[in-house]
């Protein structure tokens, strides 16, 4: 005869948390942190087991780029924008070790962003993002496909 065994008692939780307020305030936080000129800014949002949940506060666009061992899962939290994804990186040149950046991209496709859009670029896909009005604002996370 099997007997169930109970289920051992979590005595913490292990997921991590960050109520809606909290993502409001570390934006406005970024946001007034960032310097004149500054096109870019990154802050960890929550994190577990190596791995970052983070915002992104975009005022200008970066330069095309390629993770090219690590997937990119991505939600458009604020602001408006462009992404080209796919395609080909032009004069690509890595960086580092987790980045490859180019000129551009040729023959990728165009998607409209807006808050809410969600979307995963693969390991390896360039892409790009463009900044339609005063900012785009994205909450990402980066997933290792290295094994």
């Amino acid at each position: 005869m099997l007997v169930a065994a109970p289920l051992a008692a979590q005595t913490s939780d292990p997921a991590r948390f960050a109520a809606a307020a909290d993502v409001r305030t570390q934006i406005a936080t970024m946001a007034k942190a960032m310097k004149p000129g500054q096109g870019f800014a990154w802050q960890p949002l929550v994190q577990a087991d190596g791995h970052v949940a983070a915002l992104e506060i975009w005022k200008s666009p970066g330069r095309p780029a390629v993770h090219p061992a690590q997937a990119e899962y991505v939600m458009v939290v604020d602001g408006a924008g462009t992404m080209i994804s796919g395609g080909t990186l032009a004069d690509a040149k890595p960086t580092r070790p987790d980045l490859t950046e180019g000129s551009r991209i040729v023959g990728g496709t165009t998607r409209t962003l807006k808050p809410g859009d969600v979307f995963l670029v693969p390991a390896g896909v360039p892409h790009w993002f463009g900044i339609t009005g005063e900012r785009l604002v994205l909450l990402g996370t980066k997933l290792s496909t290295a094994r």
